[in-house]
């Protein structure tokens, strides 16, 4: 092995990244870290009039940054995204499915039971999780087919593994994503190139705009119960920061990750390793 070649892995200098729900707390640090890192990023997003400070990452570096209008349940724009970065950077080397969520009323509660779960509610979560990872898969991985390599990386969740209580349909919908990963790491390898690659990294819990305050109580700023248990069952006791998904993002988009397909991997902080004894 090149020392050199090993300290070059982490350089995307000329690549082209496609992030969907890159303007989220998420996929926006992952966007931030490849800017930095020298790739070209492109971050599809349905609003096509965003606050300024979301169409500029705040951390960009040698990289070039743009916003590309694209719905991901809507294959004829995601389509016209694709031409449009193709146009700007060349190339599609990274697609990272960043979109995703849950919905209120997919949600059980004490007044809201599982059997009151409304089917448009539960459609909607699988639509935006599965759908949403599919049909990108489907206009991305199209052009890495065609170029014979390319990188796709899903986000999953450690819901995959182990359903939470009261979230079934976003449970379902990641258990979904994890297996597709499998499948399209398969199927991309064996019909069109080994050097296409598939994975996924399935996140514990971070804070974010969906779940802040199911976590922690806006009145006083300590964790809700729910957010006492998350805590209780994470071995290292606290909750994600968005960076800490950069080390095995980019691991797993470079080419130190080149024998790693199929793959998904929790950052959960030991989340789902705790039996809970």
């Amino acid at each position: 092995m090149n020392l050199q070649d090993v300290t070059q892995w982490y350089d995307f200098t000329g690549k082209t990244a496609v992030i969907t729900g890159g303007t989220g707390v998420l996929g926006g640090e992952i966007a931030c870290a490849l800017v930095g890192c020298g790739a070209n990023v492109a971050v599809l997003d349905r609003n096509p009039n965003l606050p300024d400070e979301l169409k500029t990452p705040l951390d960009a570096g040698p990289g070039q940054y743009m916003v590309a209008y694209a719905d991901v349940l809507n294959r004829d724009l995601l389509a016209e995204a694709a031409q449009t970065i193709q146009e700007a950077y060349g190339s599609i080397d990274i697609l990272i499915n960043a979109a995703g969520g849950n919905h209120p009323q997919a949600t059980t509660r004490p007044d809201h039971t599982f059997f009151d779960l409304p089917p448009e509610a539960m459609a909607f979560v699988f639509d935006l999780n599965i759908l949403g990872t599919v049909l990108p898969s489907q206009v991305f991985g199209r052009h890495m087919a065609e170029q014979g390599k390319g990188v796709i990386l899903n986000v999953s969740s450690m819901n995959a593994y182990t359903p939470l209580t009261r979230i079934p349909a976003y449970s379902a919908a990641k258990a979904g994503v994890s297996n597709f990963t499998q499948w399209l790491a398969v199927h991309m390898a064996q019909e069109y190139s080994p050097r296409i690659r598939v994975n996924a990294i399935a996140p514990g819990f971070f804070l974010t705009k969906q779940n802040r305050f199911l976590l922690i109580d806006e009145q006083t700023g300590e964790l809700t119960p729910r957010g006492q248990q998350i805590i209780g069952h994470t071995p290292m006791g606290r909750f994600g920061d968005p960076e800490d998904l950069l080390g095995a993002v980019l691991w797993l988009l470079s080419p130190a990750a080149a024998f790693v397909t199929g793959t998904i991997v929790p950052i959960d902080g030991g989340f789902h390793a705790f039996s809970g004894v």
